[in-house]
């Protein structure tokens, strides 16, 4: 691969046309650089629609397994990886100029993870394995290939959901369980305002669906925690319950705004916008 296709004007077209396949603003210019990126912005669509499934068989998906976690607690891979993606991006770089870069660099380094298996070993892995640090890096590049905020909104979502798939399984380490509960809860602001934000900017309550959705199973499997008789993190648990009630009170607001012509909101906070009241109502 030419290595000029880095440079920061074929990074910020690259960026463009990424925006465009994927039902962007068109920005009706051309590049000479178009027809070489014209390969890269298929791939790029492709991962952001069709996430790659791997069909990895079961004593493969083990021996790999086990040879990276003898891997990085031998060598440190995941410091290292983190150490390389940090010096990747150390340049003084800002604003669209670091985010197409980021997104071709983390882009190539997904198609890698997803076509290796490598994802496929790790996507087990829990907090305070060897294979963890992967699989969140994974999560960050899917991120990074996402290519409009209903669908990081719809990712950061589903990484709550994992989040508490992870909490379950280390509800006995009550500082894993409460660090992990803090991810989870980070996550789900992330997605709740980025799906809110879209739906107040358009009039158009569609984003709010996977909001419903996603706090509807969460709410249940949170209840579920909390019924354990072996649970000892149930005030920190709550916490977490009480934010995905408040999500859903912000996501009805919302549909009540919209449904009475309410204007854009122009409040907000770390749930999205906050809605004025209909006229009529306390």
């Amino acid at each position: 691969m030419d290595s000029d296709l880095f440079s920061r004007r074929r990074a910020e077209r690259f960026a463009q046309l990424l925006d465009e396949a994927n039902g962007g603003r068109r920005h009706h210019v051309r590049s000479r650089a178009d027809g070489e990126l014209a390969t890269l912005v298929e791939v790029g669509r492709r991962l952001t629609v069709e996430r790659p499934t791997v069909d990895v068989d079961p004593d493969f998906r083990t021996g790999l397994r086990a040879m990276l976690v003898a891997t990085a607690e031998r060598e440190g891979v995941a410091a290292a990886t983190d150490t390389g993606v940090r010096a990747a991006l150390l340049p003084a770089i800002t604003g669209r100029r670091a985010r197409a870069r980021g997104a071709i660099l983390v882009g190539v380094a997904a198609g890698a993870i997803a076509l290796s298996g490598i994802s496929a070993a790790s996507e087990n892995a829990l907090p305070g394995d060897a294979l963890y640090g992967m699989k969140r890096s994974t999560e960050r590049a899917q991120l990074a290939l996402a290519s409009s905020d209903i669908s990081r909104g719809q990712l950061f979502l589903d990484f709550a959901r994992t989040r508490l798939d992870e909490a379950a399984s280390v509800r006995n380490d009550r500082l894993g369980f409460s660090a992990v509960l803090d991810d989870m809860d980070a996550d789900t602001r992330q997605g709740v305002r980025l799906l809110t934000t879209v739906a107040a900017q358009r009039s158009d309550p569609t984003a709010l669906d996977a909001v419903d959705t996603f706090l509807a199973g969460q709410r249940r499997m949170v209840i579920g925690l909390l019924d354990r008789p072996d649970h000892a993190e149930r005030e920190r648990t709550r916490r977490s319950l009480a934010l995905l009630d408040a999500a859903g009170r912000r996501a009805g607001a919302l549909r009540e705004a919209m449904a009475c012509g309410q204007p854009a909101p122009t409040a907000s906070d770390t749930l999205g916008p906050a809605p004025t009241t209909c006229p009529g109502e306390r």
